[in-house]
């Protein structure tokens, strides 16, 4: 599940429980004005229609104290707990960031730009594994897949000028000896 499905996920969720506690709390109260624990004069109609549910309330409450700060229906349920979150942010595992990056290819090699401001050249690590370039700095961390696997990964260069890493992969250099013909069958 990707971050936009999990926000919409979180928002129906959201919206269910909350449309169930309304509905809930719209019983109890035309319960409460039905028996008469609910004083005032009241008016309750339900909408039930396609796209459109829900209730319309007019009225006003009226109570033997009136200097005295209470819910209309104090008397009929528990006082609720403390409002929950009808969902709770994950926590970030770390505030990395990813670099703007460039990968170029030629004929001979595999060139790789990644922005990485503010960074020490002591504090970037470059890895190189399975066709896939891992650099890892401070709060920058980035994943590239190299086009193609054929690279010589122990004469990679890397240099590291003005907040900008580059680093030339070489390729492997196709031989007559690496021609291998095929039986067809």
């Amino acid at each position: 599940m990707d971050y936009f499905d999990e926000i919409f996920f979180d928002m129906d969720h959201f919206q269910k429980n909350f449309l169930e506690k309304m509905k809930k709390e719209m019983e109890a109260i035309n319960k409460a004005v039905a028996t008469g624990e609910l004083k005032g004069n009241w008016d309750i109609k339900e909408i039930n229609e396609p796209n459109m549910k829900g209730y319309i309330i007019r009225g006003h409450y009226s109570s033997d104290s009136p200097t005295e700060m209470t819910s209309p229906l104090e008397s009929s349920r528990p006082h609720p707990l403390k409002p929950k979150r009808p969902f709770k942010p994950k926590p970030s595992l770390s505030e990395e960031r990813e670099p703007l990056s460039d990968v170029y290819e030629d004929k001979k090699s595999v060139k790789i730009c990644v922005e990485l401001p503010g960074v020490e050249k002591d504090d970037i690590q470059l890895n190189i594994s399975d066709g896939k370039v891992e650099i890892k700095a401070k709060k920058f961390y980035k994943t590239l897949d190299l086009p193609t696997k054929d690279v010589v990964p122990d004469k990679i260069t890397a240099s590291y000028k003005n907040g900008v890493l580059e680093a030339i992969v070489p390729k492997k250099e196709l031989t007559k000896n690496d021609k291998k013909k095929i039986k067809i069958d």
